[in-house]
């Protein structure tokens, strides 16, 4: 078995994609708060 240390491996492009999803939810739940607000102001 390989020998294995933790904390060693290069985690760069994970931390880059979990960063941009999160950029991604925060931006789309307040795309669609104001949104909702939106429709709450002028819908009939």
């Amino acid at each position: 078995m390989a020998d294995h240390k933790h904390g060693s491996m290069d985690i760069t492009v994970q931390e880059k994609t979990y960063n941009g999803f999160l950029k991604f939810t925060t931006r789309f739940c307040i795309a669609a708060l104001i949104f909702v607000v939106f429709l709450a102001v002028f819908a009939t």
